[in-house]
């Protein structure tokens, strides 16, 4: 019943954003095949990422970014924008992994903002795949997806900080109609916008309700407003998917657990910010804290990461 209604709404959603009569159908995350040159296992025994400090901060300070971190494999790499986490390193899997699992990747930070210069505010390090670099952009005629398995740590383990801790997002591109200056000639260039899932944490010692909670917050609506998803109700292994349809729609699945995504794991479909999503260009993570320059991030595990076209 859940998935039906939630259907019907992704086709009045298609027609009020796009003007077309019928949106194409949710497609789960995992269908199809594998790009096989993109994703990772971690269980290499060699597996690193070479860090190239400082760590970038252009979101902040304007500088030019860091030195370019980048896994050996080169699989990831860090982003211009910002740092990579200050830990990156393959631990072993935690209990209940996948079958066959034997390495999964920790990620974690304390210093999320200008190294050495504590903002304490919420601020952020990015994990990059290397999927556009490597395999170039995926038109969204082949029904893009990624798919990764990420463990949440026992609640006493999380930053004692309410608020967003992690991030599982892709990065897709449109084409938009942008006027240059007050007069100048409009032109159609490519925007790239970044929607996805959000893990929040609300602590009880910022509530007043005397409890710990954490729930998902999808990015984003058709306007651009960030939303409320389901809430976490166990920790441990949970597995996420985002799926990308030839109409552009992007379509959020998740479930406590290993298992492959399947129908009833889905939650929502939007068209981001209005846009319709013409490219996949990759995917990453966001680890979070409220950077004090002491306090670490909640420790997040990933494994199995990968992409998949039909």
């Amino acid at each position: 019943m859940t998935i039906s209604f939630s259907r019907t709404i992704v086709a009045c959603l298609a027609f009020a954003v796009c003007g077309i009569a019928v949106a194409a159908e949710p497609v789960v995350p995992g269908a199809g095949r594998r790009v096989e040159d993109v994703g990772d296992d971690f269980e290499d025994p060699d597996w690193e990422f070479i860090f190239r400090l400082p760590k970038s901060s252009k979101n902040l300070n304007k500088n030019d970014g860091g030195g370019g971190g980048e896994s050996k494999n080169d699989h990831w790499y860090e982003g211009v924008k910002r740092g990579q986490p200050d830990i990156i390193k393959t631990v072993p899997t935690p209990p209940n992994g996948l079958a066959n699992s034997t390495r999964s990747l920790l990620l974690r930070s304390v210093q999320t903002g200008i190294p050495g210069r504590p903002s304490y505010r919420l601020q952020q390090d990015d994990f990059i795949a290397n999927v556009h670099y490597r395999n170039g952009s995926i038109p969204v005629s082949q029904t893009p997806s990624a798919v990764v398995r990420i463990f949440m740590p026992k609640v006493e383990e999380w930053e004692d900080r309410s608020g967003p801790s992690f991030a599982f997002r892709v990065a897709v591109e449109t084409s938009v109609r942008k006027r240059s200056g007050a007069f100048g000639a409009v032109r159609t260039q490519s925007e790239t916008y970044w929607p996805g899932f959000f893990i929040e944490f609300d602590s009880k010692t910022e509530n007043d309700r005397g409890y710990d909670s954490a729930h998902l917050r999808i990015r984003a609506n058709s306007n651009g407003a960030d939303f409320t998803g389901p809430a976490i109700k166990q920790t441990g292994w949970w597995t996420f998917g985002i799926s990308c349809t030839p109409d552009g729609m992007l379509h959020y699945y998740a479930s406590p657990g290993v298992d492959d995504l399947t129908d009833e794991d889905y939650i929502t479909s939007q068209f981001p910010y209005g846009h319709r999503a013409q490219r996949f260009k990759t995917y990453f993570f966001n680890v979070c804290n409220g950077d004090d320059g002491r306090t670490w991030s909640t420790p997040w595990i990933i494994d199995d990461p990968k992409v998949f076209i039909r």
